[in-house]
């Protein structure tokens, strides 16, 4: 007989975009009829190739190499308070400290590998993200991370809509 799978741990990962509610509730739904805990995931994604080629041709390499951790540990910060706004405009800040959030990370990397890596380090049984699309010749496109995250990952992953 195959064991049931039990949820424990919900890696849910965001952009903070402005149509991400739908996908936080999703998991928060998940968490409570588990009675699960939440790790909030939000990824930096590095700066691009010819930025950083931009830099290093008009900087030093020590004085490119501060700008890039200053600047890298600035914004992770950031997205750290702009995570606890977010929960706050969504519940309001006295109802946070009862949500079943166990952590919110900010990292950075790229994302489908960062959400992989945390799932694992975090020992999730499920990861939940939305369906980010852009249309391309007319056709809507799901976003890098909903076609990678599911097709790498180990444990199920559950893609709700941004509507």
């Amino acid at each position: 007989m195959e064991k049931e799978h039990t949820i424990n741990t919900i890696l849910y990962a965001t952009d903070l975009g402005e149509n991400t509610r739908p996908v936080f509730r999703a998991a928060l739904s998940l968490a409570k009829a588990y009675n699960a805990s939440i790790i909030m995931l939000h990824v930096v994604e590095p700066m691009s190739s010819s930025l950083r080629a931009v830099v290093d041709t008009y900087l030093s390499e020590v004085d490119a190499k501060k700008i890039y951790q200053d600047n890298m540990q600035s914004v992770l910060e950031s997205m750290k308070v702009r995570l606890k706004n977010y929960c706050d405009e969504e519940f309001g800040p006295q109802k946070v400290s009862s949500l079943p959030v166990s952590e919110m990370l900010v990292v950075s990397g790229r994302t489908s590998e960062e959400i992989l890596k945390a799932a694992e380090k975090g020992k999730a049984d499920i990861i939940v993200l939305g369906k980010s699309t852009r249309k391309i010749l007319g056709n809507e496109i799901a976003g890098s991370a909903a076609r990678r995250v599911p097709r790498h990952s180990k444990i199920p992953v559950l893609i709700v809509p941004n509507i």
